[in-house]
């Protein structure tokens, strides 16, 4: 059998066995990686360790070691409850606020997962105290980090720096924030109608039966701390994860938090999936089986048709997998080799937006990471619960999902993840 075919059914039996045994995919991937090289004996030991990223995993590292710091800090959360706290009379502010807050916490590093968790938390109060429909709520503020996930400081966006960097293409990040924020912003505004956010006039006063925490030294040193990395990444060019080293070791000297709590803030199994699935990429790459999956999914596709065919992939790989570990790794390579088969108006910026934000949204999926959270901040709130099922929460948001993809996919038709590009 061809390499090429032999490692492109491996990936995808790595992926199979880790979404049914719910098993890590990076471990999976790198146990897989050795078998092929031994069993097949057409690579050497350390090629298979060659393609494990160390810059990538340090980079990941340093970004969210520092962010683990500064959520065992407590600023952030105080910080963004103040917000809420200010806007809370304004009641048809609060969608709006949703939004802002999610991007602006997935931009600034921590990336997407870590800000859902918080976008949960935020909504089940406002949602009290608002009247708003808190899953509307959630939905809006996850619909913002699907933009501001791709920031160059989160992890996300650096990973999506370095897949296209390795094949030429530089520069993408910021089109790719500004296409899926077009994207997401079309779909919270669709979410508030569907929920009739527009009939809510408002409930009790949240800055009257709110308690928000003063901010202390601490927190602001750790506030300080961050615009510190902000400076040394915009201004003196440094490498994030290092420049995010340095801060995270001074913050932990200067004892603003516990050191154990921020390492357990380091979502290792995030580090491992990412770096994991590279290691069985790096050969999959070498042996001509991206090139395969490029050229056969370039055969289907014209340049109008290139970025949605490529987003409805990344939406079906998303529903049984991992947008950053598994999706982003498997079809961010095959994207330089698409423009130049397909050819014609079509941009590795517009491909890789409508990848990045379909395959996002598939995880409201309540198989997902994001659905699972909605279900389980909603769920856990003793009123809401009463409301609606659990099954009948679970086919909501699987729905929600669905016409994420279907309607992003049409987006995508008509040529609107190119705009900027």
């Amino acid at each position: 059998m061809d390499m090429g075919v032999l490692s492109l059914i491996i990936l995808v039996a790595v992926i199979v066995l880790g979404f049914v045994r719910k098993t890590n995919v990076g471990l999976l991937a790198i146990a897989a990686a050795a078998i092929l090289a031994y069993a097949t004996g057409a690579f050497t030991g350390k090629e298979v360790i060659k393609g494990f990223s160390s810059s990538l995993f340090m980079t990941l590292l340093g970004v969210t070691l520092l962010f683990g710091v500064i959520q065992a800090n407590g600023c952030l959360e105080i910080v963004m409850k103040k917000l809420v706290k200010a806007f809370g009379k304004q009641v048809w502010l609060i969608p709006i606020l949703m939004y802002v807050v999610g991007w602006v916490m997935s931009a600034i590093g921590p990336g997407c997962v870590p800000t859902l968790a918080f976008v949960a938390a935020l909504a089940i109060p406002l949602a009290h105290e608002t009247g708003y429909n808190p899953i509307m709520l959630m939905i809006i503020g996850d619909l913002a980090t699907y933009s501001g996930r791709w920031s160059p400081i989160s992890p996300e966006g650096i990973l999506v720096s370095k897949l296209m960097g390795e094949q030429g293409f530089t520069g993408v990040l910021t089109p790719m924030i500004i296409n899926t924020g077009i994207g997401s912003i079309i779909l919270a505004v669709i979410a508030f109608i569907f929920y009739k956010g527009y009939k809510v006039k408002g409930g009790a006063s949240f800055t009257e039966t709110s308690e928000v925490k003063k901010l202390e030294g601490k927190h602001i040193i750790a506030l300080v701390g961050i615009l510190a990395m902000l400076a040394g990444v915009i201004f003196l060019k440094m490498d994030v994860g290092l420049a995010s080293f340095i801060v995270a070791a001074v913050l932990i000297i200067l004892g603003i938090c516990d050191q154990k709590t921020a390492m357990k803030g380091v979502p290792w199994n995030t580090l491992v999936l990412v770096c994991g699935v590279g290691v069985l990429m790096n050969l999959v790459i070498s042996t001509g089986g991206i090139d395969l999956l490029a050229n056969i999914m370039a055969s289907v596709m014209s340049p109008k048709t290139a970025a949605p065919i490529a987003g409805i992939c990344a939406g079906c790989m998303s529903w049984f997998s991992s947008t950053m570990g598994v999706v982003l790794p498997t079809l961010l390579p095959t994207v330089g080799t698409i423009v130049e088969k397909v050819g014609g108006s079509v941009s590795a910026v517009e491909i890789i937006s409508t990848i990045g934000i379909i395959s996002s949204c598939a995880g409201f999926s309540p198989a997902s990471t994001v659905g699972a959270i909605i279900m389980g901040a909603y769920e856990g709130d003793a009123e809401f619960a009463k409301q609606k099922t659990s099954n009948a929460l679970f086919i909501e948001l699987f729905a929600v999902s669905v016409f994420c993809v279907l309607f992003l996919a049409l987006l995508a038709l008509v040529g609107v993840f190119g705009i900027i590009g």
